[in-house]
């Protein structure tokens, strides 16, 4: 089987697997029109390949009582300091680290749960980079996310009078963190909670959580909009796409910051939009399966009249290498 064919089966599988409920394998089938054995031996195969390497969610980062943070950080090193890296990776908030061509050589996005975690992280970052040759670093906290991963936010509307707790959050990070290429049972998840986290658990349940209870928080979620969808991590090369960007765009006309978001939003090539607080305001992560379709992105960008300039930086490597991006 060549190449091509390989990332074109493995495509098809990736976008059935990201879906808005928990995985169905009999839903799957009817959307594929194949039989049982033969949906397991393609998902084996992603698997035996590293294609993909375990289910997840995407969380709205518009969480109440308070949202999630997202900060981008640039560093500027060489390949002769790897420990940061290696100090880096250690962050569970880590969710991209990209070598990149430019004048910060490394790109990373964290995302953070809370004000105190965000400072406890940045305070180790500020004596970590201390240690580095160039001492050179810059931290740009996010004012709105537009979309995440493919997801477009805005249509999403939270429901002010729904807080998550505790518990809430501690599902999320099971979902997202704690799954591998199996999807988890809310049986699973019971055992997890009750003995991993007890402490917080008894200030909710005497007795423990049930069964019951985690598929109704469960169902709560993706009513309200928290769970955006389910999906899995994959090698993005693996799968075809070969490009991946990091754009700066700067309006002309400053006060249609937000307009012009909502319409880059529904470009295809655009996995995450940001508002930051530069003179370049709008930050998207761009994936393309070829050079040529960047260069399309970039043409339309200027073609609709409205963009003075952009800066972009290609990404050489990305050291994280599976995401779960929704694809086109």
């Amino acid at each position: 089987m060549n190449e091509k064919k390989i990332q074109k089966d493995a495509r098809i599988l990736v976008k059935i697997l990201n879906n808005k409920y928990k995985f169905n394998i009999q839903r799957n089938l009817q959307t594929l029109g194949i039989t049982r054995q033969s949906f397991q031996n393609k998902f084996n195969n992603l698997k035996e390949k590293k294609i993909i390497k375990n289910f997840t969610i995407n969380i709205n980062p518009n969480l109440l009582p308070t949202n999630l943070k997202f900060v981008i950080l640039d560093i500027k090193t060489n390949p002769s300091e790897p420990f940061l890296i290696d100090e880096l990776l250690k962050f569970n908030q880590l969710k991209i680290l990209d070598g990149v061509l430019g004048e910060f050589s490394l790109f990373t996005l964290f995302v953070f749960e809370s004000s105190t975690e965000y400072y406890e992280v940045l305070n180790y970052i500020d004596n970590l980079m201390a240690k580095s040759y160039f001492k050179k670093y810059q931290i740009i906290e996010t004012i709105k996310v537009f979309k995440t991963n493919g997801i477009e936010l805005d249509s999403i509307k939270i429901n002010s009078e729904f807080k998550i707790d505790e518990v809430d959050t501690l599902i999320l990070k099971i979902l997202q963190d704690d799954q591998r290429l199996k999807p988890i049972s809310t049986y699973e998840m019971k055992a997890i909670l009750n003995e991993n986290y007890k402490d917080i658990i008894k200030n909710y349940y005497k007795k423990g959580i049930s069964q019951p209870t985690i598929h109704n928080k469960i169902k709560k979620l993706e009513k309200e909009g928290i769970i955006l969808n389910y999906s899995v991590n994959f090698h993005p090369k693996k799968v075809g796409y070969k490009g991946k960007y990091l754009v700066r765009i700067k309006p002309k006309d400053p006060s249609k910051y937000n307009r012009i978001a909502l319409n880059l939003e529904k470009n295809q090539y655009i996995t995450d939009l940001f508002r930051i607080g530069e003179q370049y305001g709008l930050f998207a992560i761009v994936r393309v399966q070829k050079i040529e379709d960047y260069a399309t992105f970039i043409k339309d960008l200027y073609n609709s009249e409205e963009i003075e300039d952009t800066y972009t930086n290609f990404v050489l490597d990305e050291l994280i290498a599976y995401t779960n991006f929704i694809l086109s």
